[in-house]
């Protein structure tokens, strides 16, 4: 599907009556899609909810010394807000870069993602409300990018496990 907010999107879906929408890696969902799985739609997110919500989870975890991890959650109308079905940190240790940081949170994200199907696939999945988190983040411009890279490389990111 070239953009899963369109009509045709929906009128698949629709003809299709998943119990389960599975997402990751997606734009906003506009609620006509959210309300058409009966269970809901799960996301796997590349950062910790609710501490980095929105784009560039890896980045903006970096620029303000939050641990880095991954987060599956429910899908709700807001962005990166809805109840978390899993969640897990990610070990950070000196000379590790970005892009190899960015590259295991797509790797635990699909982790979490094969669980919380799994679990919900039995009926052991168990949801946890978010707590109350800040605004979600854009893309990370050049400047962040910049100091991410210099915090990674100097050691002044607050979260290495050594």
């Amino acid at each position: 599907m070239p953009h899963h907010n369109k009509a045709e999107c929906r009128e698949l879906l629709w003809e299709l009556k998943p119990a389960l929408g599975v997402l990751g890696g997606t734009r906003i969902i506009k609620p006509s899609i959210l309300e058409i799985p009966k269970d809901g739609m799960i996301n796997s997110h590349p950062g910790l909810l609710p501490e980095v919500r929105g784009s560039a989870s890896v980045a903006w975890s970096i620029y303000y010394d939050i641990p880095i991890g991954c987060t599956c959650h429910f899908i709700d109308p807001h962005i990166d807000t809805g109840p978390i079905v899993g969640r897990r940190l990610i070990p950070v240790y000196r000379g590790d870069t970005y892009e190899k940081l960015c590259w295991e949170t797509i790797g635990l994200a699909g982790t979490l993602m094969t669980e919380a199907v799994d679990a919900w696939r039995k009926g052991t999945l168990r949801m946890t409300p978010q707590g109350l988190g800040p605004e979600a983040l854009k893309v990370a411009p050049p400047e962040i990018l910049d100091v991410v890279y210099r915090k990674l490389r100097e050691g002044t990111y607050k979260h290495f496990v050594d």
